[in-house]
């Protein structure tokens, strides 16, 4: 089994081996969202698509991933989603749960990781989004491993 460890070479030749899995499960829109809900889903829905046509940050959102600031602004983050090499490796989310409480999207949902098609770990991701006035402000990632393949 190939595993992080055994690619080797730069930045670009790493790139290049990176490949998203054909037909990735991603959080398509569902109808019955609040507008609040629809940003997250977004959001959660290009973390597999790369596509950040639906995803409105507002232009100083920030982001927090296991306690470290990862996201500094909206344009950044749009960036890191539709081009950022960390997203490739990004196969799927699964079993998506999302509550509301004021301006504040709470989300839990399985994440598969992988190269080539070949998953290599799922990890559990527990997100809260703050979002006011339709745009993104703030992004909390808590992330709990799940299995190593």
């Amino acid at each position: 089994m190939r595993t992080l460890r055994n690619i080797a070479g730069t930045a670009a030749a790493t790139a290049a081996l990176i490949l998203v899995a054909g037909g990735a499960a991603t959080a398509a829109p569902n109808p019955a969202d609040s507008p609040r809900e629809a940003q997250a889903r977004a959001y959660i829905d290009a973390l597999v698509s790369h596509d950040v046509s639906d995803v409105h940050f507002a232009p100083d959102a920030t982001r927090v991933e296991a306690g470290l600031k990862t996201g500094f602004s909206g344009p950044q983050m749009s960036a890191d989603l539709e081009n950022g090499i960390q997203y490739r490796v990004i196969q799927g989310v699964r079993d998506l749960e999302m509550s509301e409480a004021g301006d504040i999207v709470s989300t839990t949902y399985l994440l598969d990781a992988g190269i080539g098609g070949t998953r290599l770990m799922t990890v559990e991701i527990r997100e809260t989004f703050e979002v006011r006035d339709g745009l993104i402000h703030d992004v909390v990632a808590d992330i709990i491993p799940v299995s190593v393949s």
